[in-house]
């Protein structure tokens, strides 16, 4: 039997303590009774070479591991270590994800969900580089060809000194840079829309307007198509009794 039915894919990026989780967990809520909502983490489905990153900025730089909270905030040490020698690393690394996310999303595709939602994509990356960079650019140019681009891709904005209090992990100074560098990710792409900094039941209000109105887009086109298969199998099945006849 054939399946016309095509999935979207929807993506959540933005600085750490932007609300990303938050987001994400209202959506898939708000859409499981009505949709089939596959969740992949970039870190957990994609990344390559976990167990080395992770220990990485504890061994080497003296980081802390785990997820800084109000009550218990933490010092981590990778995305925010800038020295070339690790952009360099860095590069060699996004270039594997961005091979092994291309595999995940062309596998995703064949799932039986209606939505697949990313918490996190290649473009949390990419905004680690240093985008005033002409070469980092190019670069971040090349790795959005190479990567299939999600139907909706959110940048969730966020005021840094408001996201470090959620989420205190990384240094203010970095996360003004790292915000910088999302809004100039979006200047370079397109496909992405900016949330910009509101009230969480507002941005969940937006990412749902924004969602509802891509599904259902996408139904009229599954509509469609279906209408045109039936009328092709019609058509075919019309011709064999013609020939029958014959």
């Amino acid at each position: 039997m054939s399946n016309s039915r095509r999935t979207i894919v929807i993506s959540f990026s933005g600085i750490d303590g932007a609300g990303k989780s938050t987001q994400i967990s209202h959506l898939q809520a708000s859409l499981q009774d009505m949709r089939i909502v596959k969740l992949l983490t970039f870190w957990d489905d994609v990344a390559t070479l976990k167990h080395i990153r992770e220990n990485a900025g504890h061994t080497i730089f003296s980081g802390d591991k785990g997820v800084g909270t109000p009550e218990a905030p933490i010092q981590r040490a990778d995305k925010n270590i800038q020295s070339p020698w690790m952009t360099c690393i860095r590069l060699a690394m996004y270039f594997l994800d961005a091979i092994s996310l291309r595999r995940k999303v062309g596998a995703a595709l064949h799932f039986e969900a209606d939505v697949i939602i990313f918490d996190r994509y290649i473009y949390d990356e990419l905004a680690n580089l240093n985008l005033e960079n002409a070469i980092m650019r190019l670069y971040a140019r090349a790795m959005l060809r190479l990567v299939p681009a999600p139907e909706v891709s959110f940048v969730l904005d966020a005021d840094p000194e408001q996201a470090r209090a959620r989420k205190p992990e990384y240094p203010l100074e970095f996360l003004h840079s790292n915000r910088d560098s999302y809004l100039r990710l979006a200047r370079l792409h397109d496909g992405i829309t900016v949330i910009p900094p509101m009230p969480i039941e507002e941005a969940k209000t937006e990412v749902m307007r924004y969602v509802l109105c891509k599904l259902s887009s996408r139904d009229t086109e599954n509509d469609e198509a279906e209408k045109h298969l039936e009328l092709q199998e019609l058509s075919d099945a019309s011709r064999l009794n013609r020939g029958s006849y014959q």
